[in-house]
C-alpha cells in the first residue's frame, strides 16, 4: 500500500539535517510518493526541511495516536493485524530455558488480503518490531523459508506455546512434517559451525563469549539430532540437558568444555544423518498446494 501525499508520519530513526540531527519521533508529512514500495518517500519536517525515508523508517501518526501497544504496532501500521492466521511464543520461554529477565519472543504468519497481494504495491514479506521481539512473515515467505529448513521457521511450526491459530493455520500445523528433510542437516550444521567460529574469534580478541548464544547453538544441535532421528522438531529442551545448558548460559563452563560437547554432538548429528529416514527433499508440492488454497480463501473473503 503506497501512502498518499499529505499523510502525517513519525520517524522511527534519527534524521540527519543540514546542521543538526532530528531525534527519533520527529513529526513529518509525506510530500512525494515512490513509484513502488521498495523506494523512499519524500517527507517534510515542521521547519520545512525535506528528506527521504523508507517505509521501515517511519510509523503513521494515526497508529501512534491510537496508542497501539508494541506487539500490535507493526501490524496495525500496515493495516494487517486482522490478517494474522498464526501466532506463537518461541525463544527461551518456549525452550524451557528462560530466566526472570527473559523476553517473550513472538512469531507469527499473516495471509495477505487478496486486494493487497494483487496490487502493484504488494505487501511486506516480513514485519518486525524489535522493541516487542515480534516478527510476522507473509505466508508465502514463511513457506519458502520452511522448505529451506530454516531453524527459526521450523521451530515456529513446532512451538508448544500457540497463542492464536485459525483453521487455515491448524491445517498448516497438521502438515508440518512435510517441511522436514535431509536439508535440515546442512542448515543446522552450517549455522552452528559458522557461529562457533565467531565465538572463538571473539575470545581470541579478548572479548567475553556470548554465553547465551553458545547455549542456543548447543541446543540447536540437540534439536537437529532429534529431528533426524524422530522426525519432529523438539522445541522444549529435555530435562536431562536443561541444567547443563543453563550452566553454559551462566558462563559456568569454559569455552573449551562447551566446544568439546559441540564436537561430540556433531558426531552424533552426523550418525543420525546417515541413518535418518527423512526424505532427501521437503514436499514442495504439498506446500505449493496449501499456498494456493490459502490464496483462494483470501480471494473468497474479499468478495
Amino acid at each position: 500500500m503506497i501512502l498518499p501525499v499529505g499523510t502525517k508520519i513519525v520517524s522511527k530513526t534519527a534524521i540527519a539535517g543540514r546542521d543538526h540531527a532530528y531525534p527519533e519521533g520527529t513529526l513529518a508529512v509525506i510530500v512525494a510518493t515512490p513509484v513502488d514500495a521498495s523506494h523512499s518517500y519524500r517527507v517534510r519536517l515542521a521547519d520545512g526541511f525535506e528528506t527521504n525515508l523508507t517505509r521501515e523508517q517511519f510509523v503513521l501518526l494515526s497508529t501512534v495516536q491510537r496508542g497501539a501497544t508494541a506487539d500490535r504496532a507493526a501490524l496495525e501500521d500496515h493495516e494487517l493485524h486482522d490478517a494474522v492466521i498464526y501466532k506463537c511464543v518461541v525463544g527461551s520461554r518456549a525452550y524451557g530455558l528462560a530466566t526472570e529477565s527473559s523476553d517473550i519472543d513472538t512469531r507469527g504468519i499473516y495471509l495477505a488480503p487478496a486486494d493487497r497481494e494483487w496490487s502493484l504495491f504488494g505487501v511486506p514479506e516480513q514485519l518486525e518490531n524489535r522493541e516487542a521481539d515480534e516478527v510476522y512473515w507473509e505466508l508465502r515467505k514463511f513457506l519458502v523459508l520452511a522448505l529451506k529448513a530454516n531453524p527459526n521457521i521450523l521451530e515456529v511450526l513446532y512451538s508448544p506455546e500457540v497463542v492464536h491459530a485459525t483453521e487455515l493455520a491448524r491445517e498448516l500445523l497438521a502438515m508440518r512434517s512435510a517441511f522436514l528433510s535431509k536439508l535440515l542437516f546442512q542448515t543446522y550444521n552450517g549455522y552452528v559451525m559458522s557461529q562457533f567460529r565467531r565465538l572463538t574469534r571473539r575470545r581470541e580478541q579478548g572479548k567475553e563469549p556470548k554465553w547465551k548464544h553458545a547455549m542456543h547453538l548447543i541446543r540447536l544441535l540437540l534439536s537437529g539430532t532429534t529431528a533426524l532421528r524422530d522426525g519432529h522438531i523438539p522445541v522444549r529442551v529435555e530435562a536431562e540437558h536443561r541444567d547443563r545448558l543453563m550452566r553454559i548460559r551462566r558462563g559456568e563452563l569454559s569455552l573449551e568444555e562447551v566446544d568439546a560437547w559441540r564436537v561430540a554432538l556433531h558426531r552424533e548429528f552426523e550418525d543420525e544423518y546417515r541413518r535418518t529416514t527423512l526424505p532427501d527433499r521437503p514436499d514442495y508440492e504439498a506446500a505449493n498446494a496449501f499456498l494456493i488454497r490459502a490464496r483462494r480463501a483470501a480471494a473468497e473473503e474479499a468478495k
